[in-house]
């Protein structure tokens, strides 16, 4: 595996990656920044953990090196399906940012439009933004792409299956046509093949892994659980000690799992759409920190969440479709750490959960189990809840209602 310096990054960016631990590149690292350090548009496939956001980070980084942006118009670009997901570009970049004197920003909705206006006015190097709240500076002339260099799309078949592809090729064609363009997804067939052909010119691809659940550090369980032993089994598994994060469906059922489980003990916290942002990121601060080991949210949210030492997830509600799947079942295992997934089905369920994980290219241990099952105990390492309430932080109350008939951008 070559270096960071023998891969050709700027000596200061290499200095900054040791000051911050990445001795190394990791293998999706190494295979396309010879590419993208060239110039070539890069068509990507990497597994969640994998190192993907420093792949595409050390490009854009290296190659707007030296560069200064005039106000309101960056000379990089970074477009990602959800705020969590932008902070935590951010979060990664920043550090490596300051040593090559470039300026790093975010426009993400949710967040001040007149903060955003004036950082950009001042001059932003790299921008990190969401479709919806990029498309809005756009429109009011407050942002201008017309000195882009380069651009990296993460996570494109998410911004597809949430419907921001016109915004994406809206922001794309804004963009100089002979500028360089990374994409990266998960799946690169239907929109995002249609994304690939119209907008990358001879792109090199780079498959790290398949696009299924095959990472040799992640277990996968089904446990078939009867409706009546539901609620104590959640508890039980929640009450387990490390960080955990429990897959629903709703944000009203994220909610009320959150309130459920506080009453008997385990401090839990929601993340889902129907919160503001700064709740949200509370949310990530408190699991990150161990101080609420438990989150449970909904796939609105599943992207933002790039945190290691996650060793366990739960589909409490079985995902709609392989594709969710993958995504919640990334949270864990990440950087080549060990991690357990887990489905759990009813026994009317089974059928459908079976289609979905053989879909999904998973072959899953499958137990029957009941609260304080000895199989449910060895998988997810569960246990009693203490059952003193713990109370629900202010951070956590639900955010004020918005007036009727006002949308939200992501």
């Amino acid at each position: 595996m070559p270096s960071f310096a023998e891969l050709g990054l700027p000596e200061a960016l290499v200095k900054a990656l040791a000051d911050e631990g990445f001795t190394a590149p990791f293998p999706v690292q190494a295979a396309t920044l010879p590419d993208t350090l060239a110039g070539r548009d890069l068509l990507g496939r990497g597994q969640t953990g994998s190192g993907k956001t420093l792949a595409f980070g050390l490009a854009l980084l290296a190659r707007l090196a030296g560069d200064r942006a005039r106000s309101r118009m960056p000379l990089g670009l970074v477009l990602v399906p959800t705020r969590e997901l932008a902070t935590q570009v951010v979060d990664v970049l920043t550090p490596l940012a300051g040593p090559v004197n470039l300026r790093l920003a975010t426009v993400v909705g949710g967040l001040s439009m007149s903060k955003q206006v004036a950082e950009l006015r001042r001059g932003v190097d790299l921008l990190v933004a969401t479709p919806g709240r990029l498309a809005d500076h756009l429109q009011q002339g407050t942002c201008d792409l017309s000195e882009v260099t380069v651009t990296a799309l993460d996570e494109a078949d998410r911004m597809a299956d949430m419907g921001f592809l016109p915004q994406v090729r809206s922001i794309l064609d804004r963009t100089p046509s002979d500028g360089q363009r990374l994409l990266f997804s998960a799946t690169l067939d239907g929109d995002v093949d249609t994304l690939v052909r119209r907008y990358l010119t001879d792109p090199v691809t780079r498959s790290v892994a398949p696009a299924t659940a095959s990472v040799d550090t992640m277990e996968h369980h089904v446990l078939v659980v009867g409706s009546d032993d539901r609620a104590r089994v959640i508890a039980e598994i929640a009450a387990r000690e490390g960080r955990t994060i429990l897959f629903v469906r709703t944000k009203h059922g994220a909610d009320r799992m959150v309130r459920v489980l506080r009453r008997q003990g385990v401090a839990a916290g929601p993340l889902h759409g129907g919160r503001s942002q700064n709740q949200r990121n509370r949310a990530l601060d408190d699991f990150r920190s161990g101080e609420v080991p438990v989150l449970v949210a909904t796939d609105v949210a599943a992207r933002g969440i790039h945190i290691d030492d996650v060793g366990l997830v739960v589909h409490v509600d079985p995902p709609a479709d392989p594709k969710a799947y993958l995504h919640r079942a990334g949270r864990t295992a990440r950087a080549g750490e060990d991690g357990v997934v887990v489905t759990l089905s009813t026994p009317e369920q089974k059928p459908e959960v079976d289609t979905l994980t053989r879909q999904a290219g998973v072959k899953p241990e499958v137990a029957r189990v009941g609260p304080g099952h000895p199989d449910l105990v060895r998988v997810t390492g569960s246990r009693e809840p203490s059952g003193e309430p713990i109370p629900t932080p202010r951070s956590q109350q639900p955010a004020p209602a918005r007036g009727r008939g006002r949308g939200r951008r992501r």
